[in-house]
């Protein structure tokens, strides 16, 4: 199958030819046809399978035609800025041979300025729930959008915008397409495809919360002070030339930083507490290989799109387990291959299974020479575990003591009065 075949036309055909495009992934071979039937679309694709160009291609398609007078037609939405802006470089690459008016619409930039941008004629807005939110409290007219996009609607919802993205249906005339993309299924996203989606058809291109067959993923175990020497030993000894590593916090990512400088890695690291420009600032640093290392919260594992990124390193597994899914997909995409490492302590071999369980398979775990586990090293809080157990089942036993005593109570209660009754009859 050709993007040809799918019905699309020449100038985006040129657009993506001049980006190396060749062959359609299975989620744009089967989205492509079906938005341009202006169709309402739930699709759920895994991280790194090309969702942008699934809905971005036909969308512009639909657009190609000028409407005089009118004013925005198509609106994206996506859960944070770096994502926005990736999108918004993705669709101007596809449309670099037509004459369509973009604009992205974030936290961060001045909000009157974007208000200018808008009264020039803009088509297609790419945005945030909140900074949309934002607009359209101070008048943005959205009664001519034809197309409405919610991308990575998963991790919205996770980010807490479930009640945004509610307000802003309303403010959509009656009669649009809607397209909502996820890289996971869950029971939160169900429920708001019923609410925003109309007959629409339903496009599984894989296992619900699967990961790409292309990654190579493994577990190495150690124990927990010496994660950190064990993160510079593999980057280090089997020259790794750039890396993506997670951390479950804020300060577990700048102490993680901090070390890998002492050992002579150069490292770039983005969390909340970075300001947004500091954050898309290094990002970029990173894209072009000023630094080998960048350590992240899962603030960066959706929206981070590095062509061909071979490696991706839990430093700490993630507290939810569809995260490890989004996490793990910054490597491996659009059919390269990728590794990725997860680094496990005595707490987090149990947390693994989750994960597991989650994505369907087993991850090999291994002991690299050198940092085996020390087996003298219980868990913490392992006491305080088998206390809660003990006291649960005498508990139970207590229970099961007091049903049983009431029982026997009841029952001679009840013989009491018979014999009480039967000896005053017998008077």
């Amino acid at each position: 199958m050709s993007f040809e075949k799918l019905g699309v036309f020449k100038p985006l055909l040129d657009a993506i030819k001049d980006l190396n495009y060749e062959t359609p992934t299975m989620i744009q071979t089967r989205a492509i046809p079906l938005v341009l039937q202006k169709k309402d679309i739930f699709a759920t694709a895994q991280t790194g399978t090309g969702k942008t160009a699934a809905f971005a291609l036909p969308l512009l398609q639909r657009l190609r035609k000028p409407q005089e007078g009118k004013g925005v037609r198509a609106v994206i939405l996506s859960p944070t800025r770096e994502l926005s802006i990736q999108i918004y470089e993705d669709i101007n690459s596809y449309a670099k041979y037509m004459q369509i008016k973009t604009d992205i619409l974030v936290g961060g930039k001045d909000l009157q300025k974007q208000r200018k941008r808008l009264k020039s004629g803009i088509e297609i807005i790419i945005a945030t729930p909140g900074r949309l939110l934002e607009h359209l409290e101070n008048g943005l007219n959205l009664k001519d959008v034809e197309i409405f996009v919610l991308d990575e609607a998963d991790r919205m919802l996770d980010m807490g915008f479930t009640k945004d993205i509610k307000k802003v249906v309303p403010y959509l005339p009656k009669k649009h397409q809607t397209l909502l993309f996820s890289a996971t299924y869950s029971e939160k996203v169900r429920k708001l495809s019923k609410l925003i989606l109309n007959k629409p058809a339903f496009i599984e291109t894989a296992k619900k919360n699967t990961t790409v067959d292309t990654i190579n993923q493994i577990a190495y175990q150690v124990d927990t002070n010496r994660k950190a020497e064990l993160l510079a030993y593999l980057i280090g000894s089997r020259n790794f030339p750039q890396v993506l590593v997670f951390t479950k916090t804020k300060a577990s990512a700048d102490f993680l930083a901090e070390e890998l400088k002492k050992d002579g890695l150069k490292c770039g690291v983005i969390h909340g507490d970075k300001t947004k420009a500091s954050r898309l600032k290094t990002l970029t640093q990173f894209k072009e290989g000023k630094f080998r290392v960048l350590v992240a919260t899962d603030i960066a594992s959706r929206g981070l799109d590095i062509e061909e990124l071979p490696y991706v390193i839990n430093y700490e597994l993630p507290s939810i387990p569809e995260d490890y899914v989004h996490r793990v997909g910054r490597t491996g995409r659009a059919g390269r291959e990728g590794e990725a490492i997860s680094l496990i302590d005595i707490y987090e071999k149990y947390d693994i299974r989750d994960i597991e369980k989650l994505i369907g398979q087993k991850i090999p775990k291994e002991v690299v020479e050198g940092f085996e586990p020390d087996p003298n090293i219980r868990r913490k809080d392992i006491d305080e575990v088998k206390l809660k157990a003990e006291h649960a089942r005498e508990g139970k036993k207590f229970i099961k003591h007091e049903a049983k005593v009431k029982k026997v109570t009841a029952k001679s209660l009840k013989q009491a009065k018979k014999k009480r009754k039967t000896t005053k009859r017998d008077k």
